[in-house]
């Protein structure tokens, strides 16, 4: 069976006669004239689209079909937004196309500044050493009991019920965690989105009493799909293994009495990354509204695997960040991961610390390698725990001390450390 698809935004629920492989591919623009997205050929592998199954292709019109709402995405960050459908979108995840999501963007430019200087200790305050203790809690084996469920779910594509369940599942295990030591005073609560999977925020209040109201937080993605988002996403390494390093290091924090003395401490597990960044995005514009100020984002997006015959590293992405807080990550990578870091790029809108970028707040993002050398599994049913030569809760638990070590630099820990030595 040959794939159809003349013009995507208007008319691409039909998917049944060929397509030339010269013909472009055109998108209605959000002013209702036609642009060419010729560089978008190249990347839509019509190819590989016509010879899917016939049953996926009949999905994946239904698919399309069942999400006619129009969306604004932005596909790079010079590039004017073209106008979609939410069905749509799956030809650009199937295209392996990083896309922002656009359409209900509301950036305030009168609205307070999330951030000021920018700026970011010279030095660092604590050692290894004097968080051996906290880093003797980090458990491998919770790590791995954890993600043998939450990536057991069939998905956790943001628009399924699996998505909602398996939501609901991390929300649970976080609440027990916060309810494990009734001596801290923990907030948890739901960010609420249209698509019914919500985001997950927990917050650290600081002792201090003249403390910063700038936040330190620490993020993941908990979504996850396939290249057709109807087929099952397992989702292992993107993002269960970044959701599951923030975890334990929310975990081991928790068990450790933490209490932040200068900033408060936010730990997101934020929703449909892969609709384009919607779920971050929605919260880095709600804070910006309200004016509330954010010291750093780190995000964790991809930590479990480690390639065969390559040495283990921690990827710091530096292209779409903010230069002063990379350097300031490199640092604290240095002091308290095992491996270290290698500096690497993963391209425009490749995960949800873009959404903090966008609104002037400084963000960073770590992940499992250099980009080239990271997991070619996911967005498959192949992106599992399975592949014991390759993926790594060893490497894992280097970025939840990596986590721990950047939360407890920025927001003080005293309550935590045995000494300064």
């Amino acid at each position: 069976m040959r794939l159809s698809i003349p013009l995507l935004a208007a008319t691409l629920a039909t998917l049944a006669t060929a397509l030339p492989s010269q013909q472009q591919i055109t998108f209605s623009s959000p002013t209702n004239s036609a642009v060419t997205a010729q560089s978008l050929l190249s990347d839509l592998d019509l190819i590989a689209l016509s010879s899917l199954p016939t049953d996926d292709l009949a999905q994946l019109e239904k698919h399309i079909l069942s999400l006619p709402e129009k969306r604004k995405v932005q596909l790079s960050a010079d590039s004017k937004p073209i106008e979609i459908t939410e069905g749509e979108k799956a030809l650009l995840t199937f295209a392996n196309k990083h896309f922002v999501d656009v359409t209900d963007d509301n950036l305030a430019s009168n609205a307070v500044a999330v951030q000021g200087k920018h700026s970011f200790p010279s030095k660092l305050s604590y050692s290894k050493k004097a968080l051996s203790s906290v880093f003797d809690k980090i458990s491998t084996k919770e790590m791995k009991t954890f993600l043998t469920s939450f990536s057991g779910f069939r998905t956790r594509y943001y628009r399924s019920d699996d998505g909602k369940q398996s939501q609901n599942f991390l929300l649970g295990q976080i609440s027990q965690i916060a309810n494990s030591n009734k001596d801290l005073k923990i907030k948890i609560r739901e960010f609420p989105h249209s698509w019914g999977q919500n985001s997950i925020l927990v917050r650290f209040e600081p002792t201090a009493k003249n403390a910063s109201d700038e936040i330190v937080i620490i993020g993941a993605h908990q979504d996850s799909t396939n290249l057709l988002p109807f087929l099952g996403a397992p989702g292992a390494d993107d993002d269960g293994s970044g959701t599951t390093s923030i975890l334990e290091a929310f975990r081991v924090l928790v068990a450790s009495g933490f209490q932040p003395s200068h900033h408060p401490v936010e730990f997101h597990w934020n929703s449909a990354e892969e609709g384009g960044l919607l779920g971050s995005k929605a919260i880095a514009q709600d804070y910006q509204a309200k004016g509330i100020k954010v010291k750093a984002y780190h995000q964790n997006d991809m930590t479990a695997w480690v390639k065969q015959r390559t040495k283990p590293t921690i990827g710091l992405i530096r292209d779409f960040v903010d230069p002063a807080f990379t350097d300031f990550l490199a640092k604290v990578i240095d002091e308290y991961s095992t491996i270290g870091w290698t500096s690497t790029k993963c391209g425009y809108a490749c995960s949800d610390h873009a959404s903090w970028s966008t609104i002037g707040a400084p963000s960073a993002f770590t992940i499992e390698s250099t980009f080239e050398d990271s997991n070619h599994n996911i967005h498959s049913g192949k992106d599992t725990i399975e592949y014991s030569k390759e993926f790594s809760f060893d490497h894992m638990a280097e970025f939840t001390r990596v986590a721990i070590g950047t939360v407890v630099e920025l927001s003080g820990g005293d309550s935590v450390v045995k000494s300064r030595e």
